[in-house]
């Protein structure tokens, strides 16, 4: 029994209609033939397995062809026959694998007999395959005929690297470029040439066998012809598929993919170990990984792109694809497929394609280690993902947005467009300095400054209303840890910074977050005076509002003396306090009249001053020490419960921008305005 040719030899085009996916070839040369505008060179180039060498025969064909020139053979005269396929061959198209014979000996050759006249055809026509093989000396034996040949003789060149051949031959030529054959176009040739077969084909083995084939025709029907070959009588099974072409099962990359999903370590690598048992080559399921993200990137991006034939899976796959890129976010599966990409050009002739496997692996799941935009986006993703499913569906509905502090941002933009800026008061000019008094009579004229109730004086100018923040969902505070607080404590002192100053120099510099226990936040200062301090001033209350802003939780503060605490270790702003942003100094405003003793001597009286055309800062408030000893004893003891006041009435906003101004460290403003102790740190000896 007689085996069958090769499908690529059995089902070789004969006409320019059989060729698939090269209509921008076939159809400018059928004209060129119907209009007789032939030239005498051609150049067909393109990857292998395309058509060049097939299309050069039609074309010899449609020039021989006893009704032709014509772009469609007739079949039956003598030369269509021989031309066919499966025919003998005609003696007047001769075919050259340039490989073998591409030296300045055999164009010599060839120019000597291409002279000769056509025995039994129209045309001599040679076909130069692989011609790119043809050396430098060979093309240059070659350019006299190719440039003036006599009007029997044709030159069709073929090659898969059109650059190699010399200028002087491509300038005297027709360049036609082939094309790998689109993944649909050679899905559906295959189908029919399964039909025609007669062999029974499993759903979805056909992508798998366009997606070996890479585009090539020839490559393509190769590996079809395999699968058929090797076949049970069941035809070609999709796990006989997977298992001769190395392909990953879909099991395997649906499982491998929601654990990415779901940051499921464990599931990932025993996905991964799977791999390397079954003998699978662990760059091939990095590749498949990676067509996988492609996909689901498509799908997310385009809902009905399986419609619309932009997925090289089947379509029944659509729907899982969908789930599948819904567990993900937008920058967290594009971070996944640079991951996966980066690492396939790292695993090029590696020595452990596992390790390397693994540790790409490990970096899909851990976003946090990526500093880069993607990575952020990444880990925003997750977090609004989880924030989704914090919440029941009842509470998707009617939820504020999944970030609302952006929300909140947005309506702050909304009012400040919305209401006008108010008017700036227009500052008070400069009062020439009073005449110097006792140190008695100051001590106790500053008592009395003091002891004014703050009502006499002028309100500062009203602000714009700011949003209030949404709150998390009730369910989000028990998942809130201490490790949490300490991530986001840089954000809790910037909005304790914006309600007051002194409480944020406090905090800053001498506070730590340690313990945080239904509902109760624990924060320890360095020393009593700073817990005092922090107690007294109400800072307590500032702390408990901007954790209830950043956080969206109502805890309380409890605070405690340890003598280890400080600023660094995560709760005093990860390892440093940071200062707040401050006013700009006016440059026009004069300059406050220095002064040249103590806090507790007299100041010389001031020159009247004269007038200037720029207007007046207004003079920076300054206390005395007897002034600060009033305060402190007009200050309620622990005994005397102090009555609730208003937050904002506690410090005068003056002393805010002053301490804002001041040039003192936050050292020495700590030391002056609670009176707290500064232990400098020692070297060790």
């Amino acid at each position: 029994m007689e085996a069958p040719l090769a499908l690529y030899r059995r089902y070789r085009p004969e006409t320019f209609a059989e060729v698939i996916g090269q209509d921008h070839v076939t159809g400018p040369l059928g004209h060129a033939l119907r209009n007789n505008r032939v030239n005498h060179a051609y150049l067909f180039s393109g990857p292998r397995g395309c058509g060049k060498t097939t299309s050069a025969r039609i074309l010899a064909r449609c020039l021989n062809c006893e009704k032709g020139p014509t772009p469609e053979p007739c079949g039956e005269c003598q030369s269509c026959r021989d031309l066919a396929r499966g025919g003998p061959g005609n003696i007047d198209v001769i075919e050259i694998d340039a490989a073998s014979h591409g030296g300045v000996d055999d164009a010599r050759d060839l120019r000597e007999r291409a002279f000769f006249s056509p025995v039994s055809s129209r045309f001599k026509i040679y076909i130069v395959d692989e011609a790119h093989m043809v050396t430098t000396q060979g093309f240059n034996a070659l350019l006299k005929l190719v440039e003036e040949p006599p009007e029997h003789l044709k030159f069709i060149f073929a090659t898969t690297e059109p650059d190699k051949v010399i200028g002087t031959i491509r300038s005297r030529t027709h360049h036609y470029p082939f094309r790998l054959v689109p993944p649909k176009t050679l899905q559906d040739y295959l189908a029919e040439l399964a039909e025609h077969e007669k062999v029974t084909i499993d759903h979805g083995v056909l992508p798998l066998v366009v997606r070996a084939g890479g585009g090539s025709v020839r490559d393509t029907l190769s590996v079809l012809d395999q699968l058929i070959g090797g076949s049970s009588d069941d035809g070609v099974t999709y796990g006989h598929a997977i298992a001769l072409l190395g392909y990953t099962p879909d099991s395997l990359l649906d499982e491998v993919v929601d654990a990415f999903a779901a940051q499921d370590a464990g599931t990932v690598y025993g996905v991964i170990d799977k791999v390397i048992e079954s003998g699978q080559d662990p760059k091939r399921f990095a590749e498949d990984v990676l067509h996988r993200l492609r996909d689901l990137l498509i799908v997310a991006a385009v809902p009905d792109a399986a419609t619309r034939g932009l997925l090289d899976s089947p379509a029944d796959q659509a729907e899982r694809f969908g789930a599948q890129a819904a567990r993900f976010g937008s920058a967290d599966l594009t971070r996944a497929a640079e991951v996966i990409n980066a690492g396939l050009t790292e695993m090029r002739g590696a020595t452990a394609p596992r390790l390397h496997l693994e540790l790409m692996c490990a970096r899909v799941l851990l976003p946090g280690l990526d500093t880069t935009d993607v990575g952020l986006h990444a880990r925003i993703d997750r977090l609004e993902r989880r924030l989704s499913i914090s919440a029941g569906p009842a509470e998707q509905e009617a939820a504020p947005p999944a970030n609302p502090r952006a929300a909140a941002r947005e309506a702050a933009v909304e009012a400040r467009v919305a209401t006008p800026p108010p008017a700036e008061p227009a500052p008070e000019p400069v009062k020439p300095a009073a005449e110097p008094e006792p140190k008695a009579a100051e001590t106790v004229k500053a008592a009395e400054v003091v002891e004014e109730p703050a009502a006499e004086a002028p309100p500062p100018p009203p602000a714009p209303p700011a949003p209030t923040p949404t709150p998390v969902q009730a369910a989000a505070p028990g998942d809130l840890g201490l490790a949490d607080v300490r991530r986001l404590w840089p954000e809790i002192l910037d909005a304790v910074a914006k309600r007051r100053r002194l409480a944020w120099s406090l905090i800053s510099h001498n506070a730590q977050v340690t313990d945080l226990l239904n509902g109760v936040l624990t924060v320890a200062l360095v020393n009593p005076g700073a817990r005092d301090s922090f107690v007294r001033s109400k800072s307590d209350e500032v702390l408990k509002e901007a954790v209830r802003e950043i956080l969206g939780v109502d805890w309380r503060i409890d605070p405690i003396v340890d003598s280890t605490a400080g600023p660094s270790g995560g709760g005093g702003g990860g390892g440093g306090a940071r200062r707040p942003p401050s006013p700009e100094p006016q440059q026009d405003a004069p300059a406050t009249p220095p002064t040249t003793g103590g806090w507790d001597e007299p100041r010389p009286a001031a020159p009247e001053p004269e007038p200037a055309p720029a207007e007046p800062a207004a003079p920076t408030p300054q206390r005395s020490s007897a002034a600060r000893e009033a305060m402190r004893s007009s200050k309620p003891t622990d005994a005397e419960p102090e009555p609730p006041r208003n937050l904002d009435e506690d410090v005068d906003p003056e002393t805010d921008a002053a301490v804002a101004d001041s040039p003192q460290t936050q050292t020495e403003l700590l030391a002056k305005e609670f009176g707290a102790q500064i232990i400098e740190e020692r070297p060790n000896e």
